[in-house]
């Protein structure tokens, strides 16, 4: 009999290794899977900026610090991007939040933008993508939070170890970088600085939405 319990223990223990194995494949793609989500979104954002900060441009010229903030934050973020790994990215995207704060700002000074059909559209868009953006953040950073946990779990942590599964970052934002800033356009708004006309707009149509690879598990 001693012999036959043996091997029930062994295939029982077999067994367990072998569901802890399976189930942090499972959290790992999971991981990546909503990772790949705020990549697109993130890719989408990016290809949008160049269009906005161009509109705006069509109407204060003058304001070429923001402009130059803004475009030099997009490339950090694009260049961040590029290494998948979230602590690198979170900070780099959140100060190219600041920046289109700063953008937005300035446009709020210019009432004729609310007659571009342009800008409003590629506001909504923007607006649209960074809520989609902050719905894939939860998800991502739900998903890495119970990921983590498994491989910290008894006896996943010994296959972990094991069999090369690491911990991920989470992908964390500023409060104040939520949210798109709102252009309120007031009947009682100033008169804007000088600019070109409003019938002088810039040409209308964003680019097409644009995968760098998810953090490494």
């Amino acid at each position: 009999m001693t012999p036959l319990i043996v091997i029930v223990i062994v295939v029982v223990l077999l067994g367990l290794g072998v569901l802890a194995y399976n189930g942090l494949v499972r959290r790992r793609n999971r991981t990546q899977e909503s990772w790949s989500q705020i990549d697109v979104e993130l890719k989408r954002r990016h290809d949008l900026i160049p269009n906005l900060v161009e509109t705006v441009k069509g109407y204060a010229a003058h304001e070429r610090e923001t402009f130059e903030a803004v475009t030099n934050a997009r490339a950090a973020a694009v260049s961040a991007g590029a290494t998948g790994d979230p602590a690198s990215i979170a900070p780099a995207e959140n100060a190219l939040s600041a920046s289109l704060r700063s953008l937005f700002a300035v446009a709020e000074n210019y009432p004729q933008l609310r007659a571009v059909e342009s800008f409003t559209q590629l506001q909504e868009q923007l607006t649209a993508t960074e809520d989609k953006l902050e719905f894939a953040r939860r998800y991502y950073n739900t998903s890495a939070r119970d990921y983590n946990i498994a491989l910290q779990t008894f006896p996943r942590n010994v296959l972990a170890g094991t069999f090369g599964f690491q911990p991920v970052g989470f992908f964390e934002a500023d409060e104040s970088d939520r949210a798109v800033p709102k252009v309120a356009f007031g009947d009682s708004a100033p008169s804007a600085p000088s600019g070109p006309p409003a019938s002088g707009g810039p040409q209308d149509g964003p680019p097409q939405p644009g995968h760098s690879g998810p953090p490494a598990g």
